[in-house]
C-alpha cells in the first residue's frame, strides 16, 4: 500500500521549514528530530505517506546535513509527490529483514538528544528508544512552534478552504427542509462541501432539535420538524491538506422570544472574542471575552466547551483557545471562534469562524453572516 501527496507547496517552502526546524532544534539544546508519517510530516516536506508496521521516519539533525527519509523500498512511490527530490533529502529505503532502526541511528552521533513527533506510534518509539540507547523527548516544543505559526502560503490555502465552506453553507436552503432526516440532509452537505472545492467532507455534523444540545452529534434518523434549532458543523480539507471548519445556526420558522434572546448573546459573544484578537493577547483572554458575554447573559452555565482551537494541516491542533492558556497569540496564528450554548433535551446553538492574527487584529476566512438563519 502507499499514498501520494496530490498537491503541495513549492520546493523553496519547505527547505525554510526545514532550515527553521533546525534553528529551534539548537535553540532546545536537540540533537535531531525524528518524524513518523502523519501532520509533521506533510509540513516539513509535502509528503502525505501513512504509518503502517513498516517504519518510515525523516530524520532532521541540528549539525545542518541533509535530512534523511528511511523508508521501506515498497513504499517509495509515497515520497513521488513529496518535496524530497527536489529538497535532496537522503533516500534510505530498506526492504524486508532489514533491521530499520539501526538504519535510523546509523544517521546520528553517539549520545545524540533525540526528540520525537507526538504522534509516533509506541510501534516504532519503543525499538527506536532501544536502537539508540535512550528514551527520546517530545518534540512539541519545536513543532508546535513550527506548526501555529502559519506562512502566506498556509493563509492563502485557509483562505480557499474558507470560501469553500461558505458556499456550502450558502446553499443550505437547499437541504435543510422539514421531513428530511440529519442522514439525508448530512448526505447532501458532505456531497456539497467536495462540489465546492474539498478533496473530502472530513465531518458533517446535522444536531437538530435537541440533538443540537451535544456539541459532537454528528447525524442521525431524526426527521427535521418545523421549530426545530438546528447546528451544522462542517469541514474538510482544500489541497495540500487545508481544513476549513465552519458553523451555524439555522431555525426552521421563527423562533420563540426565548431563543432569538439567547442565540443575540451567543452572536455578541462570539463578536466580543474576535475583536479580543489581536498580538500580545493571550488564549484565555480571548476565550474570557466570549464566556464573559454569556455569564453575563445567564447562559454561561451552557457554554460546555472551549472557545476554540487551532486549525491547519490539523482540524484540531495548537493554540487552543481555552482558560488557562496563557499563550500570547502572534501573527499568523490560525484558529477557530466558536462559542455555543446547550440546552439538554431542548436545543443548541454555535457560531464558528476561522480567524488568523494580523499585526492589528485578525482576518476571518469565513465571511457568511452569523445570525439565527431562518430557513
Amino acid at each position: 500500500m502507499s499514498s501520494q501527496t496530490k498537491a503541495r507547496f513549492a520546493a523553496d517552502v519547505y527547505r525554510d521549514r526545514l532550515e527553521r526546524a533546525v534553528e529551534l532544534m539548537r535553540a532546545a539544546s536537540l540533537d535531531a528530530l525524528l518524524i513518523t508519517p502523519g501532520p509533521d510530516l506533510r509540513y516539513l516536506i509535502g509528503s502525505d505517506a501513512e504509518s503502517f508496521e513498516r517504519l518510515t521516519c525523516l530524520i532532521i539533525t541540528s549539525d545542518k546535513a541533509t535530512p534523511a527519509v528511511v523508508i521501506p523500498k515498497l513504499e517509495l512511490a509515497s515520497l513521488s509527490g513529496s518535496a524530497a527530490g527536489e529538497l535532496g533529502l537522503r533516500v534510505l529505503d530498506w526492504v524486508d529483514g532489514v533491521d530499520p532502526y539501526e538504519l535510523v541511528r546509523s544517521t546520528l552521533h553517539a549520545g545524540s538528544r533525540i526528540a520525537v513527533a507526538d504522534a509516533m506510534p509506541a510501534l516504532h518509539l519503543i525499538p527506536l528508544a532501544q536502537s539508540t540507547s535512550g528514551l527520546p523527548v517530545s518534540a512539541t516544543p519545536v513543532l508546535r512552534e513550527l506548526r501555529m505559526i502559519k506562512d502566506e502560503a498556509e493563509i492563502d490555502a485557509l483562505r480557499r478552504a474558507g470560501a469553500a465552506i461558505d458556499r456550502v453553507h450558502a446553499r443550505m436552503g437547499e437541504f435543510l427542509v422539514a421531513g428530511r432526516t440529519e442522514a439525508e440532509v448530512g448526505a447532501d452537505i458532505a456531497a456539497a462541501i467536495v462540489e465546492e472545492g474539498h478533496s473530502e467532507a472530513a465531518f458533517v455534523i446535522v444536531g437538530s432539535g435537541p440533538h443540537g444540545a451535544d456539541p459532537h452529534h454528528g447525524v442521525s434518523d431524526r426527521r427535521i420538524e418545523r421549530g426545530d434549532i438546528v447546528v451544522v458543523d462542517i469541514g474538510g480539507p482544500v489541497d495540500p491538506g487545508y481544513y476549513s471548519d465552519s458553523t451555524r445556526t439555522y431555525s426552521m420558522g421563527e423562533p420563540s422570544a426565548d431563543v432569538a434572546a439567547k442565540f443575540a448573546a451567543l452572536e455578541r459573544a462570539q463578536a466580543a472574542a474576535v475583536a479580543a484578537v489581536r498580538p500580545g493577547v493571550t488564549a484565555e483572554a480571548v476565550d474570557a471575552a466570549a464566556r464573559n458575554v454569556l455569564v453575563e447573559a445567564g447562559s454561561g452555565d451552557a457554554f460546555v466547551h472551549r472557545t476554540g482551537h487551532g486549525i491547519g494541516l490539523s482540524v484540531h491542533e495548537e493554540p487552543y483557545i481555552v482558560a488557562g492558556n496563557d499563550l500570547p497569540l502572534q501573527e499568523g496564528m490560525a484558529f477557530s471562534i466558536e462559542p455555543g450554548i446547550y440546552f439538554r433535551g431542548a436545543w443548541g446553538a454555535r457560531i464558528e469562524d476561522i480567524v488568523v492574527v494580523t499585526a492589528d487584529g485578525c482576518e476571518s476566512m469565513n465571511n457568511r453572516p452569523h445570525g439565527l438563519t431562518v430557513l
